[in-house]
């Protein structure tokens, strides 16, 4: 066997272990950004049982190559998101996870005003040339129908407007489970967080595969 061929096995070799995932390495890497607030920063929870965290783990094992970066802000509102999203999109991420509203919410704060915040960071994403996947909430019920109503409308609305996906309720499956919550009952425990990535993990690995099959 001649030491050219030997190399060749051996390197193969090498790429199968530190490849293991089907597709692993293959293209680049793919950017995403979890911009949200406490929902998506992890409260109270350890980094790798955040959010982003899991999402990226999960978006890799099933042969994607990515990294997730955490921009979550406990109690930011989408006017404080608005502020600081500029700042967040200097490290180029391809796809973004605009996730923001629940404390305008819990704040009774005018759904006109988020919408207008939402509006804008959208278009700020889209003039990067990111993608962005929406992840919608649901109003308080001590606000009374009206503002609920209002409130809601918002996410699906914006998603048609700019042709996204729409994540309808990031909290989806979750709120109602006492088990799959803090004991404050507002914020995912570490389950918690796995119920919300395996309900928005197919729209991520839709994008991520819509980028990777994009010309450079």
């Amino acid at each position: 066997m001649s030491s050219i061929l030997i190399w060749s096995i051996t390197w193969a070799a090498a790429l199968i272990l530190l490849c293991p995932v089907r597709g692993a390495c293959a293209g680049p890497e793919i950017h995403i950004l979890a911009f949200g607030d406490s929902l998506t920063a992890g409260y109270n929870l350890p980094p790798s049982k955040s959010f982003a965290a899991q999402l990226e783990e999960r978006v890799l094992s099933q042969g994607r190559k990515v990294r997730v970066t955490n921009a979550g802000l406990s109690g930011d509102t989408t006017s404080g998101g608005r502020t600081r999203l500029a700042w967040s999109l200097q490290d180029k991420p391809d796809l973004i996870i605009l996730e923001l509203g629940a404390n305008d919410g819990l704040r009774g704060l005018d759904p006109v005003f988020m919408r207008e915040n939402l509006d804008a960071m959208i278009q700020e994403c889209l003039d990067t040339g990111a993608r962005v996947i929406l992840a919608g909430m649901r109003a308080p019920v001590n606000w009374g129908e009206a503002y609920r109503t209002e409130f809601e409308k918002v996410f699906p609305e914006l998603a048609q407007k700019y042709g996204l996906p729409l994540y309808p309720f990031f909290l989806e499956g979750v709120i109602t489970n006492p088990a799959l919550l803090l004991e404050d009952g507002l914020h995912p425990n570490a389950g918690g967080v796995e119920r919300i990535v395996d309900g928005i993990l197919p729209l991520v690995l839709d994008e991520v595969d819509g980028l990777m099959q994009s010309p450079a």
